[in-house]
């Protein structure tokens, strides 16, 4: 009979007393080691989980992901083509567009279903992508040896020729309670397809203001400063807006003395940004400069999205220099490596072009930039849905590099470096660049391919004349620097 303790309590063996105490200690142990175990998993397999704008990067990626990451979602690029939440303007402008186009569409089919993974176990020995490791590098460029007695070929401007003049002044509408100053102007649509003819005629291309008793609509300037530029011949343009970047000033030793004396080097700014350029010395000196740079004071800017004030300067030189013929724009994260002079000469007159823009490094179709964009949200993804949805109602298709009559070596620009002459066609096409850009998002290479093909489309006979050069010669022009700061995130839709 087994011993018992006082009070009639059985006694355990000792072999029962160990395995008791054994027990207890995996019961204690076990949560810690599967904690451990998860670990392991999460630092060597690193499995991929995916949220809904969970960040944002600002315009021109702040650690430059847009230039070393590739898209491995699996996305389909077949299935791109409507949104469950597109505007009624939208829906309006669509249903115009194509006449038999049910705007319901736009309720009845889910967008984001398109986005989604594909579906099943991931296989991670084949299907997981392996991140690109080649090299983006500059190559050599044949510049002319010197600048100082450069002369314009006689035939050079022998383009397309028709007279543009520019809507400056909106009335309002009677019973119109709500209107509001638009820099852009309130652009009806039946306006916005007239504007891509070729023709003499006013279109919207910014700058519009309402009644004198309404307020500016922004992008105000200096006299002073608007009678230097209206002075200009050449120009070399650029922002800063929000104190998004460090000033990069030319390498002077690139730059001739022709240039030095007669190019324009116009660098626009906001109070902000200048006031942080002074606390860390960049100081303009007493006509205003900053090295090279003419620093230009913009006031009440246009838009909250500092990305798209950007676009002012980048789209509209032909507004703010009226009297110039040859304009070059430079991102602030680039610094001007080569004389303005020889860029013109090298892109334009020996190319026989009236605008010039790199190819991308990396995306040649509209379709592979609409999926990075919303993969590293860029923009507000119903936004860019909305804009890419009317775009292929419209007649956009995707770039097919084995067509040999496609009318472009890529659908994608690198936009950070233009050259352009102030032709009539060059400065139609801006406008209608930008007012894509005000209409929809601040993604410009969303609506580059979309603004040459409906333009060339609807003029059959009348070329636009675009020079699209290789991504490593936009590298031997400039150094590519990291942005200073992250910019506001991307908008929501109200």
């Amino acid at each position: 009979m087994a011993p018992y303790r006082l009070g009639g309590e059985p006694l355990r063996s000792r072999r029962a007393r160990r395995t008791a105490r054994v027990s207890r200690r995996i019961c204690f142990l076990w949560p810690f080691s599967l904690a451990l175990l998860s670990l392991v998993y999460l630092s060597f397999l690193r499995p991929r989980f995916s949220f809904h704008a969970f960040h944002h990067d600002h315009v021109n990626g702040g650690t430059f992901r847009d230039e070393i990451e590739q898209n491995d979602w699996g996305y389909s690029h077949d299935t791109i083509v409507s949104n469950s939440n597109a505007s009624a303007e939208v829906q309006n402008m669509i249903a115009e567009q194509q006449g038999s186009i049910d705007a319901s569409i736009f309720r009845e089919k889910n967008f984001n279903a398109s986005y989604k993974r594909k579906e099943g176990p991931v296989d991670h020995s084949s299907n997981t992508k392996v991140k690109s490791s080649k090299r983006h590098v500059p190559c050599e460029i044949e510049f002319v040896d010197s600048v100082d007695d450069l002369l314009e070929f006689e035939s050079y401007m022998n383009f397309t020729r028709f007279s543009l003049d520019y809507i400056t002044e909106e009335e309002v509408l009677q019973g119109d309670d709500l209107y509001e100053p638009s820099f852009g102007g309130h652009q009806t649509f039946e306006e916005r397809e007239k504007s891509y003819y070729a023709k003499s005629q006013a279109i919207h291309c910014g700058f519009v203001k309402g009644p004198k008793e309404y307020r500016s609509s922004g992008f105000d300037l200096d006299e002073k400063d608007k009678e230097l530029m209206a002075n200009c011949f050449v120009v070399v343009s650029s922002c800063i807006f929000g104190s998004s970047d460090f000033l990069r000033r030319p390498t002077r030793s690139k730059i001739g003395t022709y240039s030095k004396k007669n190019v324009c080097f116009m660098m626009f700014v906001d109070e902000l940004t200048l006031t942080k350029l002074s606390s860390e010395g960049q100081v303009p000196d007493e006509k205003g400069y900053i090295g090279l740079w003419r620093i230009i004071v913009v006031k009440n800017l246009p838009y909250q999205d500092m990305r798209k004030t950007g676009k002012v300067p980048k789209f509209l030189s032909h507004r703010l220099f009226p009297s110039a013929r040859y304009s070059i724009w430079i991102d602030s994260k680039l610094r001007l490596h080569a004389d303005p002079m020889r860029i013109i000469e090298y892109f334009l007159w020996r190319s026989k072009a009236e605008y010039a823009i790199s190819k991308h490094y990396d995306r040649s179709c509209v379709w592979e930039e609409v999926l990075q964009n919303k993969r590293l949200n860029k923009y507000n993804h119903d936004a860019i849905d909305e804009q890419f949805y009317f775009y292929q109602s419209d007649g956009l298709v995707k770039y097919n590099e084995s067509d040999p009559n496609v009318p472009l070596p890529s659908y994608v620009p690198e936009g950070s470096f233009i050259v352009r002459a102030h032709t009539p066609m060059s400065n139609l096409f801006s406008c209608l660049w930008y007012n894509e850009v005000n209409r929809f998002t601040s993604r410009d290479q969303l609506s580059f391919a979309y603004t040459f093909l409906k333009l060339r489309r609807m003029n059959s006979g009348k070329p636009f004349l675009l020079n699209m050069f290789k991504d490593c010669e936009r590298r031997a022009l400039a150094k590519l620097f990291h942005h200073r700061v992250e910019s506001d995130p991307p908008p929501t839709i109200p």
